[in-house]
């Protein structure tokens, strides 16, 4: 069984949990006050799939600004 380092914050680590909290809060919102935010969730997922095909990710370039960085590839 695989388990995450969860010594630091790297920004792949980051990515995931602004992820998570986009889906949850979007599906919670399309459930509760518009069912138009699920697209919101189906937006996410996308780039999700683009980052992990290409490595390309609006929000990675925002929290690589903000001073987040990638894992050590020691």
């Amino acid at each position: 069984m695989y388990i995450a380092d969860t010594r630091t914050w790297y920004l792949e680590r980051i990515l995931r949990l602004i992820a998570g909290i986009f889906v949850a809060g979007s599906v919670v919102l399309g459930f509760t006050v518009n069912s138009a935010w699920f697209y919101f969730s189906g937006f996410v997922g996308v780039m999700l799939t683009i980052f992990a095909l290409t490595g390309f990710c609006p929000m990675s370039i925002i929290l690589y600004v903000f001073g987040a960085r990638e894992r050590c590839k020691c």
